[in-house]
């Protein structure tokens, strides 16, 4: 599940910065990227806490430790890259 949000939350991304270069209004992509990197997280979150829950140790201790550096790198990207089209637009002023 996470992936597919995260893939969504990947296009509403890049169509928001593909509709902020056409000159059209951007903000509605750039709120449902930002929900779908949310909702990537909490999908991710589940499941580690699905696996704590049948005590899969060995999925935590091969999985957890990458994905962390993943998610935070993959977080602050989309929140850059959504938010970027309102700082061109300031720095534009």
């Amino acid at each position: 599940m996470w992936i597919i949000l995260g893939l969504i939350a990947l296009v509403a991304t890049l169509t928001n910065l593909y509709m902020y270069t056409a000159g059209k209004d951007y903000k509605f992509a750039m709120a449902i990227g930002l929900s779908f990197t949310a909702l990537t997280l909490c999908a991710e979150y589940s499941l580690v806490a699905q696996w704590v829950n049948v005590e899969d140790w060995a999925a935590l201790s091969d999985v957890v430790p990458g994905m962390e550096n993943a998610l935070w790198l993959l977080t602050v990207a989309s929140i850059l890259l959504n938010i970027s089209p309102i700082f061109l637009e300031r720095f534009k002023k």
